[in-house]
């Protein structure tokens, strides 16, 4: 049975640091990520975390965003990138992920360290105190641990919304997304949920808006 110590969604990963730099194009800007051993896709960004960032939906007004289990900070780096006058949180359990997080909020983000936040802690335990409700919440979910764990996150996620904010994921076709779509309709027929694309075997979604 594999050790949960070495999973990136650990709090400390059990296995041997190993620090790497990698370059991405998303959405038309050269980005540099510091990553590490430990944390999720650590050698290259996963082909669904690059969809989601591509497709999702990026408010231009000011807003309040947050990148829900951020690895080292991609998703919630290009929402800074893009919506210059919005705050945006990073949260990861995984404390390698935070300290790559706020490295790369600094190497793309110099001007910006004051509005993006990187907190460690799992899900909503870091800003439970603090009356915070976003405008968007993102996330590439780590279905590997199941679909239950994030099928109990959506009732959480829901009282972290503000009125008509959005939460956007992306989930593997063939790790359950039509599933996931079902569910979604059947558990909350009043709220309206979009497919805003399916591509490379990954659908995006948008509810709760």
């Amino acid at each position: 049975m594999e050790d949960k110590k070495s999973h990136y969604y650990s709090k400390f990963p059990d296995v041997a640091v190993k620090i790497h730099t990698i370059s991405e194009s998303l959405r038309r800007h050269l980005f540099i990520f510091k990553t590490i051993s430990g944390v999720f896709s650590f050698n290259r960004i996963d082909l669904g975390t690059k969809v989601l960032i591509e497709h999702m939906y990026i408010p231009q007004e000011p807003s309040v965003l947050l990148d829900l289990g951020c690895g080292y900070g991609a998703i919630g780096i290009v929402l800074g990138y893009k919506s210059l006058q919005s705050s945006v949180y990073l949260i990861d359990i995984n404390k390698r992920a935070i300290w790559c997080a706020k490295e790369n909020i600094k190497i793309n983000l110099p001007d910006q360290t004051k509005n993006v936040i990187a907190l460690s802690g799992n899900y909503f335990e870091p800003i439970k105190n603090k009356n915070l409700k976003f405008d968007g919440i993102y996330m590439n979910p780590p279905l590997r641990q199941g679909r239950k764990d994030f099928l109990n996150l959506l009732y959480d996620i829901q009282n972290y919304l503000k009125n008509n904010g959005a939460f956007q994921f992306v989930i593997r076709k063939k790790m359950g997304a039509a599933y996931i779509l079902k569910y979604f309709e059947d558990t909350y027929p009043d709220e309206k949920v979009e497919i805003l694309c399916k591509r490379s075997g990954y659908w995006v979604f948008r509810c709760f808006h």
